[in-house]
C-alpha cells in the first residue's frame, strides 16, 4: 500500500496566558546578502526588522521584547523601534561568537524575571499573530516549543563525493522556522556547559539535556530572509497579500 504524504499532525494549544518576553536574535553578518544588511533591507518600502518587530509588537502574547544585535548597530535599531513605534522594546543588547551565544546573551537578562521566553529571526518578517500565539500557548504546558512546516521535497543524504547514500522517508520530518520556546533556565543551565557553536537552532539545546520539543503548524510564507533572492520571495508574498 503506498504511503500517505503529509500525514502528520501538529499540536493545537489554546489557553489564557498572560504573555511571554521575546528575544529577537538579529547579529548575524548578513554574508550572503551581497553587501546589504538583511534587517534593513526595505521590504514593500518598511526594513525587514521594522517588519518583525511590528509583529511582535502587535500581538497580545507578547510582554516585552529584546533584540540582540551586533554593537555598531544597537544605535540604528534603536532608533528604528522609535520610528515604528516599538513601544514593547526594552532591550537592545550586544550578541556572541555564534547564534546561540546570542540568545544566551538576550536570555540573561530573563533569568530572575521570566520563567519562559519566545525566541526569534530578526530576518523572519512575514511571522504571523497566529504563529507567535500558537508558540506562546504551547510554552505555557512546555519546556522547548518550536514552530514547523511538512517537507515538500524530497530530502537526499549525500557523502563527501556529492554520492546519494540515503533518501530519508519525508512524512514525519518538518522544517523548522522561528518562534520557537524555551524555559530560560534550562536553556542558560546548557550554556554554562556546552560549546553552543554546535547546536542548529534553540530547541536542539533543550533536547541535549531530555527535554522534548513540542511542534506547532508554522507557515510557508515565514521564510527567513537569508539571500537577495529570499527578498524577492518575501516581496511578492506581500504583493499577494496587498491583491487578496
Amino acid at each position: 500500500m503506498p504511503k500517505t504524504e503529509f500525514s502528520l499532525k501538529f499540536q493545537t494549544v489554546e489557553n489564557n496566558n498572560a504573555g511571554y518576553p521575546a528575544v529577537i536574535v538579529a547579529a548575524g553578518s548578513s554574508s550572503r546578502m551581497c553587501g546589504t544588511d538583511k534587517q534593513f533591507s526595505l521590504l514593500g518600502g518598511i526594513p525587514v526588522l521594522a517588519r518583525t518587530l511590528r509583529a511582535f509588537e502587535n500581538c497580545a502574547k507578547i510582554s516585552e521584547i529584546t533584540v540582540v544585535t551586533r554593537e555598531e548597530k544597537i544605535a540604528d535599531i534603536e532608533k528604528l523601534a522609535k520610528s515604528f513605534a516599538i513601544s514593547k522594546l526594552k532591550n537592545v543588547v550586544v550578541g556572541g561568537s555564534c547564534r546561540e551565544e546570542s540568545v544566551k546573551n538576550g536570555l540573561i537578562l530573563y533569568k530572575d524575571s521570566a520563567e519562559k521566553v519566545l525566541i526569534h529571526d530578526g530576518a523572519r518578517p512575514l511571522v504571523s499573530d497566529k504563529i507567535i500565539t500558537a508558540v506562546s500557548n504551547a510554552l505555557t504546558d512546555s519546556d522547548s516549543v518550536t514552530c514547523a512546516v511538512k517537507l515538500k521535497d524530497t530530502i537526499k543524504q549525500i557523502n563527501s563525493d556529492s554520492i546519494a547514500v540515503n533518501t530519508p522517508d519525508r512524512t514525519n520530518l518538518v522544517a523548522v522556522q522561528t518562534p520557537q520556546g524555551v524555559n530560560v533556565g534550562v536553556f542558560l543551565s546548557v550554556a554554562e556547559n556546552s560549546d553552543l557553536s554546535s547546536f542548529t537552532d534553540d530547541t536542539s539545546v533543550m533536547e541535549s539535556v531530555g527535554k522534548q520539543t513540542l511542534i506547532v503548524e508554522g507557515d510557508y510564507t515565514n521564510i527567513k530572509i537569508t539571500t537577495p533572492e529570499d527578498l524577492a520571495v518575501a516581496e511578492a508574498f506581500i504583493r499577494k497579500e496587498w491583491e487578496a
